[in-house]
Order: C-alpha cells, then structure tokens, then sequence
C-alpha cells in the first residue's frame, strides 16, 4: 500500500500487465489489407537486380514481378503499385517510353492484371521521370524548366495507355498543377471511368528519396523543388488537398510518411476519401542499415513504423516490406 495518500489514484498499467490485456485495449492495429506494395520492373535484364541502398529490394525482370503479384496475393496484400524502369537508350526529353503501349511499364501491367486479375489492386505510378533523359518529372520549356500544362498533355496521354494495359488504379506523382482534373477527364473520354486515381495531394522534397533515384535508375541533374512542397509548409498541403478533391480525386496521398506524420494527420482530419502515406525508399534504408548495425530491432522497427503512421491517420501504407509484414500479421 502506498505511503503517499490516495496516490496514485488511477492505475493505467492495470492495462498493460499482459500481451493478451495490451492486445485487447490496442487502439490501432495494423492488417495486411493496410499495405501495398512498391515495386520495380526494369527493362531488358535477365534476372532481378538488388539495390544497394534498399536490401532485400530489387528491380524485377517480368517473370519475377508476376512471382512477386502472387506472393503479395497470398499473404493479404492489398494492392501493388508498379514503377517501370526502361532502358538509357529510351529515354527522350518528353518520356515517350512512358506512353507507348508497349513501353516496360504498360508491359508489365499487362502482365500482373493476367496474372492476378481482380485479386490485387494493380496501381501504376503516372509520372514521367523516369522516363526522361533529363529525369524530371515533366516536359521542359526552353529555358529548361518544368512545363507544367504541356506535361498536363503528356499525363492524360500516359493515364488512357495505363488504363488500357489494366490499371485498376493511376497514381500522378509529379504535382503538376491541374494533374487529377486533367487525367480524370482523360479516363472518363476514354471509357475508363471506373479507373481510380490515387492523388499524390501531399509530396514534399525530401532528403529521403536518395535510394529511390538508385531504384528508377534517374537521369535527374538538379532538383525539384519548383513543383514538390517545401518541408517547411502545412498550410499548403491542406490547400493542395482541396484542389486534388475538387479535381475528382478518388483516394489521397501524403509522401515521405515518417518525417510528415503531423500533416498526415492533418490530412486524415479534413478528407473525406481514403487517406494513404508512402513509407518511402530512405525510411526503409534507415531502418535496414540501423538494424543491419546492430543497432536496433529490426522486425520491431518495422512494426512500430508502420503502427505509427497508421495511427496518424493512414488508412493504407505503401511499403516496401508489405509481403513480409503482411506474412507475419497473418
């Protein structure tokens, strides 16, 4: 019995005494139908390439990304966003490796929706970095800066050729003014109205894209910070949000997760769609790199991570270690 009077008066242990009682009282729980997948399909190899700064990460040959669609099936994932990487020689000022019909990507769309059909939510990535010899994420003027409205061209064009190879869903990652209510009409000309757009609403230039430039194989010179967000805004992500909505957006993005779990709640608070937050490549290379080290728990990093930024209002988390997680949640 305490010494100290009526303290301590409440007792919150009392819910924590065991795993079966912290279970119970859990306010978040993760589950595999939260994740999906990233993944990389690299024209013109043989066998997967691993990438150095993301281990366990590859770019994928077409056979080993249709292994990768069944196995992310099978262990409850959601959906599996894919990025396409073409060869050096394809790529041109104006991305047109991205539009042609027959480019890696529209490939392997084509691919994965035989593979798995319906049972996966095939999400394409709608930008054209990495197909532009100069890296950026649009068409360039003379002064060599973004074009924003001819890249609107060139995104409805790339949003009718994903749709056609058996995107479920488009997700426009350049933030392009205008983007989703350009691609929107885009797909509804097309006959693709039921096609989804998941709005990259909240991305900001960040630090921690450094693997994920390995990942593409970028040609980037420079920056892009005149058309990704400032780290240092808020306000202007809920405005960003309110456009994309407006435009049509079905489902909403915030990307990098982890350093941005404020404006992802945030988010969550005023959308009234689903919410989702990319776990980006530099998250997943500090955890594997810390634990690689010794220096923390990796399978309990991953998990803290994840719990977290569905706790700050994500409904789905794109992550590189989907399968795996998914796997062990089950």
């Amino acid at each position: 019995m305490t010494k100290y009077g009526s303290y301590p008066g409440a007792r919150p242990r009392r819910l924590r005494t065991t795993p079966v009682m912290r279970r119970m009282v859990a306010e978040h729980r993760l589950h595999p139908a939260d994740l999906i997948l990233p993944a990389f399909v690299r024209e013109g190899i043989a066998e997967p390439v691993p990438l150095a700064a993301m281990p366990g990460v590859v770019q994928h040959t077409r056979d080993t990304l249709r292994k990768a669609a069944v196995e992310a099936v099978e262990a409850g994932v959601s959906g599996i966003m894919l990025f396409g990487v073409p060869e050096d020689a394809k790529k041109d000022a104006v991305g047109t490796a991205g539009t042609d019909p027959d480019g890696i990507l529209q490939v392997a769309l084509r691919d994965v929706r035989a593979e798995v059909g319906d049972d996966l939510v095939i999400m394409s990535d709608l930008c054209l970095d990495e197909f532009t010899d100069h890296g950026h994420c649009g068409v360039l003027d003379a002064q060599g800066r973004v074009d924003n409205d001819a890249t609107l061209e060139r995104y409805a064009e790339m949003a009718q050729v994903q749709a056609d190879a058996g995107a479920h869903v488009v997700g426009p990652s350049g933030m392009m003014d205008g983007q989703v209510g350009v691609i929107r009409d885009a797909l509804d000309q097309t006959g693709h109205e039921d096609v989804s757009i998941l709005a990259y609403a909240v991305k900001y230039s960040s630090a921690f894209y450094g693997p994920f430039r390995e990942a593409v194989g970028s040609s980037l010179q420079g920056d892009r910070k005149t058309y990704q967000q400032d780290p240092a805004n808020l306000r202007e992500s809920l405005r960003e949000l309110a456009l994309d909505l407006d435009e049509g957006a079905d489902m909403v993005m915030v990307k990098p997760a982890l350093p941005y779990l404020d404006v992802l709640a945030k988010i969550a608070d005023e959308a009234d769609v689903p919410v989702a937050a990319y776990q980006i490549s530099g998250e997943y290379a500090m955890v594997e790199a810390a634990a690689e080290k010794g220096w923390i728990d990796r399978d309990k990093a991953i998990l803290e991570t994840l719990t977290g930024i569905k706790r700050a209002g994500a409904q789905t988390i794109l992550t590189y270690w989907a399968t795996e997680v998914a796997r062990k949640l089950r």
